[in-house]
């Protein structure tokens, strides 16, 4: 065995080695046409989502009785003040929750889950979410990235009858990758897999282990050496959480979601065994990466149901309260922030349902618009909650449980926000999925002319890479200088009489589409190989394709409610202010891409790193307390307390 592969060492690796392990990871075909990646491409499929996609009759019954039930449940057996104060989810919510079937929403009937769709699943966790939020991610994190999500897409029948139905009903799973010295860089990872007869041992520590405190069964991510009849490499695992040697050695806090049973995890010479392997050795990471393609769709769900609860609070709240003579919602300035609030919150809506009804009928593939959705929810719904803070003034400073005990309405406003801050780090940062979906927007060109910026490649490949991509780029740019866009009468349907003209949105994504296109391929000519490097560049053109992303979902879902719903007109009118709202973003995001202070903030940050501003820090003490930034993660026997507390 390599001292790289010893439980006592960890890997080093270059940042080649990172991207190709990252690379390996993805899936490499589009089997499916993708409305996102083909926008990213300059080319609008208003066809991919539009007539809006509708669940089968029978999922919308089952999904409704659920909800019913766990709309009763919510209201009669959650207390989200308790919650927030004890900083714990009461044993007795947990098997309430447990009995009435919401840890088995996802799997299905046959192994004792609810069967939900994707659709209805993701109405739970908004509706479950908004009683408090710390119950949305146990439920989140115990099916969309726990054990039953792994199982579904890549287990073994043995493994879906021996697991599924305990996650159905009784266990509690979470899923362990990160590591304290390892994030969003799985090449790094040293938590190990040693093969041992028909068992692995595996040893190594684990951080932020969302469920891990309380959980039965866990999915851990272990490095398995290269020996002779094994593969090697990051692997999946089905591990018991009551194995010797597994020891939770903390219950971790953060500044929202009190409730979140998040722990740090040990393993010492835990056996694990063969049959608990999940997939192959090495595709550890191809099945982590899968799972979220829709496992992300959780969190903009929580995100839609804050959404809701912050228009409400805003309305009720801004009808009231009075200033200079009339309600606050009057004033132009907080007027305004309810308009961003209800429109937006009718966006994230639009794309959540469009994502999760494409997921359901598996007729697209959604790696992109899920992974959109994700960091457009999670960004939005942050701002929403602060604008929430603001109109509420004050109040919206102060606890629920001081507002409460001076005699007024015991309004949590502080605590969404905070809660809703982890959703931009969970399950990708914002700054890793900017990269990740950038990574996928430009698969079409590096697939042809890939080669062309590749050093290791030769002269012989880079003139083959070179003939492929003027082919390519013979079809491909005169597509992108007109479109419907410039048409008056494209999308003529989207402009009902007496209804706004979203239309005229529309026709502005179409074009917007195509010079997103257009300035990806001037800027890969301009920078090739160190294109990767431009992640402000990268970032922008990301957050232009999720708002043009949005758009289209706003209008398509204004157009189903007209024709289907009693709120067509309300629809459209939000549809519209939402389009123009984020019309101005778009622009703004635009001229960004070549008006910027991004080479500058470079050598700002160089200066930062190299001392040269220490100056500008003196005149304040440190609160911070003595420690090292990153904790030991050596191997070992654990020499702390086991905080592991199962649900009876």
């Amino acid at each position: 065995m390599s001292a790289a592969t010893t439980p006592s060492s960890r890997p080093t690796v270059t940042e080649r080695e990172a991207r190709q392990v990252a690379e390996a990871a993805r899936e490499q075909d589009w089997r499916k046409p993708s409305f996102a990646k083909e926008l990213f491409l300059g080319r609008f499929r208003l066809d991919l989502i539009h007539p809006h996609p509708l669940p089968a009759d029978d999922d919308v019954q089952r999904g409704e009785e659920f909800l019913a039930k766990l709309r009763d449940f919510c209201e009669t057996k959650i207390d989200g003040a308790v919650i927030e104060r004890d900083a714990r989810i009461p044993d007795q919510v947990i098997t309430g929750l447990k009995e009435l079937g919401a840890f088995g929403m996802k799997i299905d009937t046959k192994y004792g889950g609810l069967g939900l769709t994707q659709v209805y699943y993701n109405k739970a966790l908004a509706l479950v979410g908004s009683a408090n939020p710390a119950i949305g991610a146990l439920l989140s994190a115990h099916q969309s990235i726990g054990v039953p999500q792994p199982l579904k897409m890549f287990g073994t029948q043995e493994q879906k009858d021996t697991f599924l139905p305990r996650c159905a009903r009784t266990d509690i799973s979470a899923f362990l990758l990160t590591e304290p010295d390892v994030g969003s860089d799985p090449a790094r990872l040293a938590t190990t897999a040693v093969p041992d007869g028909d068992d692995y041992v595996l040893d190594g520590v684990k951080l932020w282990t969302t469920n891990g405190v309380v959980a039965d069964l866990l999915v851990v991510m272990a490095r398995v050496p290269k020996s002779e009849g094994h593969k090697g490499g990051i692997t999946a695992f089905v591990v018991e959480a009551a194995s010797d040697g597994v020891t939770v050695e903390n219950r971790n806090a953060f500044m929202g979601l009190r409730g979140l049973e998040n722990g740090v995890t040990r393993f010492h010479r835990v056996r694990v065994p063969a049959a608990n392997r999940i997939g192959p050795e090495g595709a550890g990471l191809k099945i982590a990466l899968t799972t979220l393609n829709t496992g992300r769709l959780s969190l903009p769900a929580m995100c839609v149901g804050a959404g809701k609860w912050c228009l409400k609070i805003a309305r009720e709240w801004s009808a009231v309260r009075e200033q200079w003579g009339k309600p606050v919602a009057l004033h132009e300035a907080v007027g305004s922030k309810i308009s961003f609030i209800a429109a937006t919150t009718f966006a994230l809506e639009a794309v959540l349902d469009l994502s999760s009804q494409m997921a359901d009928e598996d007729r697209n593939d959604i790696r992109i618009e899920a992974a959109l959705a994700k960091l457009y929810g999670s960004e939005m719904a942050c701002l929403m909650a602060d604008e929430l803070v603001q109109i509420r003034g004050g109040r919206g400073f102060e606890t629920a449980a001081s507002l409460e005990a001076r005699g007024e309405r015991a309004v949590p406003a502080e605590q969404i926000l905070r809660d809703l801050r982890i959703n931009r780090i969970f399950e990708g940062s914002t700054e890793i999925m900017h990269l990740l979906i950038a990574r996928e927007a430009v698969d079409a060109h590096l697939s042809v002319a890939g080669d062309l910026i590749d050093p290791d490649k030769t002269l012989a490949d880079k003139a083959k890479a070179g003939a492929q991509a003027g082919a390519f780029y013979a079809r491909w740019l005169p597509k992108l200088v007109a479109g419907p866009g410039q048409l008056p009468r494209s999308y003529a349907d989207f402009h009902p009489s007496g209804h706004p003209d979203l239309a005229a949105h529309l026709r502005y994504v179409e074009r917007a589409a195509r010079k997103l296109a257009r300035s990806t391929f001037y800027a890969m000519s301009r920078w090739q190989g160190r294109m990767e490097t431009k992640q402000g560049f990268l970032g922008r053109i990301v957050d232009i394709g999720a708002e043009l992303f949005a758009m289209s979902a706003a209008c398509v879902r204004a157009e189903h409610l007209r024709a289907t719903e009693d709120h067509g007109r309300e629809a459209y009118q939000l549809a519209d202010a939402f389009c123009r709202q984020s019309r101005i973003r778009v622009e703004e995001l635009f001229g960004r891409l070549w008006t910027n202070t991004d080479d500058l903030d470079h050598k700002v940050v160089k200066g930062v790193l190299g001392g040269a501003y220490e100056w500008l820090e003196q005149g304040i003490v440190d609160p911070s307390g003595d420690g090292p930034w990153i904790a030991d993660a050596t191997p070992g026997a654990s020499q702390r307390e086991n905080v592991h507390r199962p649900i009876p």
